[in-house]
């Protein structure tokens, strides 16, 4: 296969990517900065929310840190030396299972690089690895039950709403209204 490549992306818009010109990988402690400025713009463009950011910076040290949490994975443009996409993976125990479930989240590709298959590379990545380990029962992942796009896009892939609601008692940000 030739190193150019068409993705067809969600909502029928092709985009050529050069292959050769990317890079995923876990993220290191260098990368603070990016995933830090990436989960306030997530934050505010999906749910409206301003983070504090010396907290969420603390967070996303805490990960980089103790894999026992979980672990970014991150996509780089090498020409430019930018990370143009994100992505963070947390666990949970299913007993039924005897095994774990990946939970997405923290997903965020830059503006100037969204409609070119650069989540699709990401998610692609994740689910080779969890499929590699073995040890992995799934992915699952929740999104803002108004935001369409994401949601179109996470049925792309191929993942499927699941017959389950979330709920929580939020103790660092406030619950917001469903309505």
């Amino acid at each position: 296969m030739s190193p150019q490549v068409s993705a067809e992306i969600c909502g029928g818009i092709s985009a050529t990517m050069n292959h050769s010109d990317f890079h995923i990988r876990l993220a290191e402690s260098h990368d603070l900065e990016s995933l830090v400025t990436f989960n306030l713009a997530l934050a505010w463009e999906t749910e409206g929310r301003q983070l504090d950011r010396p907290l969420l910076q603390a967070g996303v040290e805490s990960i980089l840190v103790d894999s026992a949490k979980g672990f970014y994975v991150v996509m780089e443009h090498l020409p430019t030396g930018k990370t143009i996409g994100q992505l963070l993976i947390t666990f949970e125990w299913s007993d039924w299972r005897n095994a774990a479930f990946w939970w997405l989240q923290s997903v965020y590709v830059h503006k100037e690089w969204r409609r070119r298959g650069v989540f699709k590379q990401l998610y692609d990545y994740v689910l080779r690895e969890g499929e590699r380990r073995g040890n992995v029962a799934g992915i699952r992942l929740y999104v803002e039950q108004d935001n369409a796009v994401a949601q179109g896009v996470y049925a792309y892939v191929g993942l499927a709403a699941a017959p389950y609601k979330v709920f929580e008692n939020d103790f660092v940000l406030p619950t917001r209204s469903s309505e």
